[in-house]
């Protein structure tokens, strides 16, 4: 395992710490504090997706462009530091909102040139397994994040300000840890490159539009656009009244927890069996916790349930669906590549959760759920049709 992919997860863990310790309560503060009903969360939560959206192309664009992506990420990293400490001089809702929007730009720039440092500096046929570490790392941030917080206000009533402190800090060190530890890696396999191939053909926006990847934009678009919001899943969960509300950052917790055990495992799994396999397959967990939040069973073993079953379908789809789309495009398109993957399910994702709002208005949250996971059980066959051969021929392109 090269150095800077566990660096960089590193990095991220800080990050995640930072900012999950106050993203776990953002639904909950929403709707019971400041009144929010579902259909105006449903537009709250997609446009905190969609923020990152409109911007992870760009940073694409510039790392690709300017051959830096370290400085590209580095960026990014600083904008969501600037962000968490505009939070503890922040007031009232329309301010908090955006400065959290103004985080969400600073995600969506780094998260390409990020994964195409990781994807440069692993052999190919370990980019599953080194996507898998990374976002095991990424996730012990988003495990420790909620707890951090939780603990906090359960020692401190009121200790809102302590933690925003605390997060502003490991926003802090996980920028310095990027600036001064990560260098830029070379292509793991440049070694055995001839001379001719060591200038990276110009940048050009066509190349995106590469049959290969539309293929796989189509799909994962698709299925983002049936894939509802965390927030709403555990709200499901908060509704069949089997836990007190205080205990709703925990739900993160459960969810990463999961993600953390299995994003190794997924991720060399993705590596034998085909990755767009495992990116659509994973799909099938989502409607699992689905059927878990919205049948109305009692007892901890749902909730504990639905939570594995996300936990799984993110280890089974984000960080293999990174290595997927930057195999398929030239090695000088990787983090464009990559960003454009990211964007179509992150604008995906936005939608939905602006549609499911309306859903959950109109119809309540079980038979919402039950709804939209019966759309995409019937999907995912398709989705596997549609993206049958595309690994073979992914490694063919990249050889």
């Amino acid at each position: 395992m090269a150095p800077v992919v566990v660096t960089l997860g590193v990095v991220s863990l800080l990050t995640d710490i930072s900012s999950e310790s106050v993203a776990a309560v953002l639904p909950l503060y929403l709707t019971a504090v400041v009144g929010l009903s579902p259909a105006a969360y449903g537009v709250v939560d997609g446009l905190y997706q969609g923020v990152s959206a409109l911007v992870r192309v760009a940073g694409g664009w510039a790392a690709d462009r300017g051959g830096h992506p370290k400085w590209v990420a580095f960026a990014g990293y600083g904008i969501s530091c600037a962000a968490r400490f505009a939070l503890l001089v922040s007031s009232g809702l329309a301010t908090v909102a955006t400065v959290v929007a103004v985080d969400r730009v600073g995600k969506g720039i780094r998260t390409a040139p990020r994964d195409a440092m990781i994807s440069a500096a692993s052999a190919p046929e370990d980019l599953g397994h080194a996507f898998g570490v990374h976002r095991a790392l990424d996730t012990t941030g988003a495990v420790l994040g909620p707890l951090i917080a939780f603990a906090l206000l359960w020692w401190i009533p009121d200790g809102y300000t302590v933690v925003l402190a605390v997060s502003a800090g490991s926003a802090v060190l996980g920028l310095a840890l990027l600036g001064l530890l990560v260098d830029e890696p070379r292509p793991a396999s440049a070694s055995a490159r001839p001379a001719t191939s060591a200038t990276p053909e110009p940048f050009r926006w066509r190349t995106l539009a590469n049959p290969r990847l539309r293929r796989l934009l189509l799909v994962t678009g698709g299925l983002g656009l049936l894939t509802v919001g965390d927030g709403f899943v555990y709200l499901a969960l908060l509704d069949r009244g089997e836990f007190a509300a205080h205990w709703f950052p925990l739900l993160y917790v459960g969810t990463n927890v999961a993600y953390l055990a299995l994003a190794v495992p997924l991720g060399r799994l993705a590596d034998r069996v085909g990755r767009a396999r495992v990116v659509v397959l994973g799909h099938a967990a989502l409607v699992g916790g689905y059927a878990c939040a919205a049948v109305p069973l009692p007892g901890a073993p749902a909730t504990i349930a639905a939570l594995v079953l996300l936990g799984t379908f993110y280890a089974a789809t984000d960080g293999v669906l990174a290595a997927l789309a930057g195999r398929l495009v030239p090695d000088s398109m990787r983090a464009s590549g990559i960003a454009s993957a990211q964007t179509t399910v992150a604008v995906a994702r936005m939608l939905s959760s602006a549609l499911f709002g309306l859903l959950w208005f109109a119809l309540g949250p079980g038979v919402a759920l039950v709804a939209v996971g019966a759309v995409l059980a019937v999907a995912l066959p398709v989705a596997l049709l549609t993206l049958r051969g595309l690994d073979d021929v992914g490694e063919r392109c990249a050889a």
